[in-house]
């Protein structure tokens, strides 16, 4: 009998000591939740507004850079062969999920994967430049969000129509190396056509280019300009704004900044803000969605800037009521 009791006792502080002890074993025996990696490839970029509206996107959805989400940076510093190198190393580090920016980055990344989610924050066609199957059903393993170029270049025109009424002849300064500007193009001839007036396509490919798009418009006599987006473009905001301002040429351009640092007109959606929401994509793939299977987001909200500083300076009246419509006057 004190046998028996003796055994119990012990059996008892076995079992104890055993089952105590299986919490701490657990928790030391089972792996770390993995903590999801983006990879962030763009073309130019890296210290501008865009980049931290998407940092706040993720933090607004509860993520922590360094603590339960990780970023790997690439910034090709506008070198397309450079662009493809740190993709391709984004993808060789089989990160979940890659962002980037325009339709021609998205591209590329698109011939290096077809298993990594793609998102893309700007893309000005996205259907009709073959990024995505539909807007609906994007396809494969890529969606984002669109800037409707196209359609709003055409807006852009009428806008310039309105402010200067009397302008006949209008030069179209584009990026023939961003696939979206050459369906910008047409669209903005069909909707000069349909307002009885003669475009004239300003094509560039490098920066060379530009003196020469300059010298057309110069010759040609152009009475004003709508100016395209892209990099090319966008990283020559100060010399095209000097060639509008000497030749007192009324112009509208794409990028809102334009009209913040000296252009007439700016018509266009926030980047920032896509950037932004560009991280609500990102959270439905790290929560398994899969990126075909997301609509492509088209922006609601468009903002028009007026720098009447510079209708003063060329020498033009803006219509009050076209004033009215503004979302920013920079008086």
């Amino acid at each position: 009998m004190k046998f028996s009791n003796r055994w119990t006792l012990w059996t008892l502080r076995i079992i104890v000591l055993v089952f105590g002890s299986l919490p701490l074993f657990l928790s030391v025996a089972q792996p770390a939740a993995k903590v999801p990696r983006i990879g962030v490839v763009f073309l130019i970029g890296g210290e501008g507004e865009e980049l931290e509206a998407f940092r706040q996107g993720l933090r607004d959805l509860g993520y922590i850079e360094g603590k339960n989400i990780v970023i790997e940076y690439r910034f090709a510093k506008g070198n397309s062969e450079q662009f493809s190198d740190l993709a391709a190393d984004l993808v060789h580090h089989k990160v979940d999920v890659i962002l980037t920016a325009g339709t021609a980055q998205a591209r590329a990344i698109q011939q290096l994967t077809t298993t990594i989610p793609i998102v893309f924050a700007i893309s000005g066609d996205p259907v009709g430049t073959g990024l995505v199957a539909s807007l609906a059903r994007p396809g494969r393993n890529i969606t984002g969000l669109s800037i409707l170029s196209p359609e709003l270049n055409a807006k852009r025109l009428e806008l310039l129509k309105e402010a200067a009424p009397k302008i006949a002849r209008v030069g179209f300064l584009w990026d023939a190396l961003v696939p979206d500007n050459k369906l910008d193009f047409e669209a903005t001839q069909l909707a000069a056509r349909a307002l009885g007036l003669k475009l004239q396509s300003l094509e560039v490919r490098g920066p060379e280019d530009l003196e020469g798009a300059f010298s057309v418009a110069v010759k040609q006599r152009l009475d004003a300009l709508v100016v395209a987006g892209g990099y090319l473009i966008n990283s020559h905001t100060k010399r095209i704004l000097a060639f509008e301002t000497r030749n007192r040429l009324p112009a509208i351009h794409q990028g809102l900044w334009f009209a913040e640092e000296g252009g007439l007109m700016a018509y266009g959606v926030n980047f920032p803000d896509l950037f932004r929401r560009s991280a609500t994509y990102v959270d439905k793939i790290l929560k398994g969605r899969k990126p075909g299977d997301l609509p492509v987001e088209q922006p609601t909200k468009f903002e028009l800037i007026i720098n009447l500083k510079t209708a003063k300076q060329i020498g033009l009246t803006i219509p009050p009521n076209l004033l009215a419509r503004a979302d920013k006057v920079i008086r």
